[in-house]
């Protein structure tokens, strides 16, 4: 076991990966284009330190994308307290760009993880706790968006995409379950920080003290994660920008098809509670329903992974990408408060899947473990931009309109075409549509 866990202290492997040639740059297919170098072939698919691995890449999900899932709370208690003088379009920007930041940074954060392993978590989690003591005495609109829109974003995202890219290092055919059970921790973190924020607003500490807390309460969570993580195989010596995820058809195809679906299903995440009130919801109920959304997430991101072990990882994307899409077609037919909280449970459900089976499924891209950061990286800051145009897009619609129906249908479509381009990338692999990829 430990001679397989630790490839970097064997020279004959070493230099057998040294003239193996690189198979999967010269094809640019990923699915099937070749099979893994004997000293990537090593990945011991379980063991203590392949579990640590995935508690480590959790434990930083419940920090960062857990935290990210507070941002309704962040949303009406700028509104009415700090930031009333401004506009919600205007408040709805600090977190779209936080978001934004938080996917694009993979750009930089799956490379460098690539190239100088795990030890770039350290500077990433020291950034991400300072980005909520800066936050923490923000007092005009400019403050919110440098420390929490930018600092607090840039962090997030050089936090998560290494942590996630560890998982490949030990995870080859179960990778699936390990990343369900990884991005799990982002809907553990959904339920929990929105319920410990609202309650520390609501007392006597105020919004400082309350997000110093918060920040000091991430400090053991990261201490776990930074122990709990390690990298498998030694780093690879590569440029941190590079073009060839973008000459791969495979990644082509799966990002394309990414971009659709993560432009449609973000929408009731942002308008749930908003949908709720207009259908005479108490303000009061409304307010759970993402918490609510959340916790159905979480069995959602578990379980698709572990089937995508069985059945294929781009299957399961393709049955997540269409579940939700008609799920959101049907998001004007929930008009009571218990159909409507019914509705929060499929969809959290369902959309769940899609988070984690998306970036499971870009590890098909490449059959190299020492790339799959740069892969992820690279295909999720792509993917950043639709987080970021979809809020202003879908608001200035429900201005237009005032009513829910049209972006109900614009997403809906956006999702189906998301799970249409699932297809495609299947029928460009080597393997065909018909495989169980």
């Amino acid at each position: 076991m430990d001679s397989a866990a630790e490839p970097q202290s064997n020279p004959g492997l070493l230099e057998l990966e040294k003239e193996t040639p690189d198979k999967d740059s010269a094809t640019g297919d990923g699915i099937g284009a070749t099979e893994a170098t004997p000293a990537h072939s090593l990945a011991p698919d379980g063991g203590f330190r392949a579990w640590m691995a995935a508690v480590g890449s959790s434990c930083v999900l419940f920090c960062t994308m857990g935290f990210m899932n507070s941002s309704g709370v962040f949303q009406a208690y700028y509104m009415t307290t700090l930031l009333a003088e401004n506009t919600p379009d205007d408040i709805a920007w600090i977190i779209s760009l936080q978001a934004f930041l938080i996917f694009f940074c993979g750009i930089l954060g799956g490379p460098l993880f690539d190239r100088f392993g795990v030890w770039t978590l350290r500077p990433a989690a020291v950034l991400y706790v300072l980005s909520f003591i800066a936050t923490s005495f923000c007092i005009e609109y400019w403050h919110f968006m440098l420390s929490q829109g930018v600092l607090m974003g840039v962090s997030n995202g050089m936090l998560m995409f290494p942590s996630m890219a560890a998982l490949s290092h030990w995870w080859d055919k179960s990778r699936g379950k390990a990343m369900g059970i990884a991005i799990a921790g982002s809907s553990a973190g959904g339920i929990v920080w929105p319920a410990v924020l609202t309650q520390l607003f609501d007392s006597s500490l105020g919004f400082g003290w309350s997000m110093r807390i918060c920040g000091l309460a991430m400090i053991p969570i990261l201490t776990i994660a930074f122990f709990a993580t390690t990298a498998r195989l030694p780093p690879k010596q590569t440029t941190l920008f590079t073009l060839e995820p973008f000459r791969n058809k495979v990644f082509l195809a799966l990002i394309t098809a990414q971009f659709l679906l993560f432009m449609g299903m973000f929408v009731p995440i942002f308008y749930l509670a908003a949908y709720a009130e207009n259908r005479g919801m108490s303000s009061t109920l409304a307010a759970y329903l993402i918490a609510i959304l959340n916790g159905a997430s979480l069995p959602g991101r578990i379980i698709p992974g572990v089937l995508a072990d069985k059945f294929g990882r781009l299957n399961i994307l393709f049955a997540s990408g269409l579940s939700t899409g008609i799920v959101i077609l049907c998001w004007n037919q929930a008009t009571t408060d218990a159909g409507i909280i019914v509705y929060a449970v499929v969809f959290g459900f369902c959309s769940g899947a899609i988070i984690s089976g998306g970036s499971v499924a870009l590890t098909v891209a490449t059959a190299d473990p020492t790339k799959t950061g740069t892969y992820l990286g690279m295909g999720m800051a792509t993917v950043s931009i639709a987080v970021l145009i979809t809020p202003p897009i879908n608001g200035a619609i429900l201005d237009q309109y005032g009513g829910f129906s049209q972006i109900s249908t614009m997403n809906g479509i956006l999702c189906l075409g998301g799970t249409a381009g699932i297809l495609v990338t299947k029928m460009v692999s080597k393997e065909g549509i018909w495989s169980r990829s």
